[in-house]
């Protein structure tokens, strides 16, 4: 299988996943503070076992996709999904939450149908 990538340029309109210009901006800031070229590198989104509601998201930089991932750009962050993945996070937005008493990545994903009380796993 090859790559797909999805260059959504700055508008959000991918419907396989959004990135808002805030994630995109604090990732790039954190991948060349790793020194990884993001014209290559990117942010791996996947889902997991985990958590007291089934899944739970994970998320680390990669230097390049698998040859099967969807690729999907926003805002120049280059962001890899395994098909696997994409069929629970299909649709979602990452999003950089910027808080006094917590800051990070969170994922609004349509597809949830319940969370644990935490907020850190899901069910579809």
């Amino acid at each position: 299988m090859s790559t797909d990538t999805v260059d959504t340029g700055n508008d959000g309109s991918d419907p396989a996943i959004e990135v808002t210009a805030d994630a995109a901006e604090e990732a790039l800031s954190l991948l060349e503070g790793e020194g990884l070229d993001t014209e290559e590198a990117g942010l791996r989104l996947f889902v997991q076992q985990g958590g007291c509601a089934g899944l739970s998201y994970g998320m680390r930089f990669d230097t390049e996709p698998e040859d099967d991932d969807l690729v999907v750009e926003h805002h120049g962050l280059r962001v890899f999904v395994d098909p696997a993945s994409r069929n629970y996070i299909g649709g979602s937005k990452l999003d950089y939450e910027h808080g006094l008493q917590a800051a990070g990545f969170e994922v609004e994903n349509p597809n949830v149908v319940s969370e644990c009380g935490c907020g850190e796993s899901f069910r579809t």
